[in-house]
């Protein structure tokens, strides 16, 4: 049984947040019978865990996230335009601090140029070359892609992907090479002054579109932990009907409360 008034040690709190690794939020009862973490953990319960799990993640402030995300956007956008496409694959550690696997994505659907779209193996095959990936990597770009169409970034036509809107894109760029002005000449004060403009409008839009990823992963953990809620009921329940039912071909009495 949970013990409410018993503080968490450190102890507990690591294998917690070992076992939501290994097994993911919601995953409570698994992770109370998992011999790697029972004994750190006998003196709790699902309920326990669950409302230590969400009180862990309230203490961080949703302004320092979005902004930590959108400087790293920012070091993308850079990387990704110096980048020759011959250069060698980069490390783990440089893909996990610098890209992100929406821009993994938008740079091959934009490099492979398929006019009907790029499929989820051509797309991971473009990153592979490029990058050393995880072992699940193809499963998570799976679920990525399927993000990045419920957030309209996106679409999906026949199993396959494309940017949205890529194609006015594409003839507003061509209508514009078509159209050469020649640019008046600039002093280096106007063109810095237009360059830090440009630049807090871009970390502006990379601040904003980040809370709102934030906010669609809160609401997602949370249909997770109700639907995994469902589901450990549901096994309760069959649990307890197959009892009873053996109890019936035994010759048993079964009494209903």
């Amino acid at each position: 049984m949970g013990n409410q008034k018993q503080k968490w040690t450190v102890e507990e709190e690591e294998a917690l947040k070992a076992g939501v690794a290994k097994h993911g939020p919601g995953k409570w009862k698994a992770i109370l019978v998992d011999p790697e973490f029972a004994s750190k953990l006998d003196n709790r319960s699902n309920v326990d865990l669950k409302d230590k799990w969400r009180n862990m993640g309230a203490g961080f402030g949703r302004t320092s996230i979005s902004i930590s995300k959108a400087n790293e956007s920012i070091d993308h956008a850079v990387i990704t335009k110096n980048r020759n496409e011959s250069s060698p694959p980069q490390s783990p550690k440089d893909v996990k601090n610098v890209q992100k696997y929406s821009a993994m994505i938008f740079e091959a659907i934009s490099s492979l140029k398929d006019p009907s779209g790029s499929d989820l193996g051509a797309i991971v095959g473009f990153i592979e070359q490029r990058y050393e990936v995880p072992p699940n990597f193809r499963r998570q770009m799976s679920l990525r892609l399927r993000r990045l169409v419920l957030q309209g970034k996106l679409v999906k036509v026949l199993q396959r992907f494309k940017i949205k809107d890529a194609s006015l894109g594409t003839k507003a760029t061509s209508k514009q090479k078509d159209i050469k002005p020649n640019p008046p000449e600039e002093s280096s004060s106007s063109i810095y002054r237009e360059t830090v403009k440009e630049a807090a409008i871009l970390a502006a839009k990379l601040i904003a579109e980040a809370e709102y990823n934030e906010l669609m992963e809160a609401e997602a953990v949370q249909e997770l932990e109700r639907v995994s809620q469902l589901a450990e009921d549901a096994e309760m329940r069959l649990s307890l009907y197959q009892e009873m039912t053996q109890q019936c071909f035994l010759g048993g009495q079964v009494f209903l409360g």
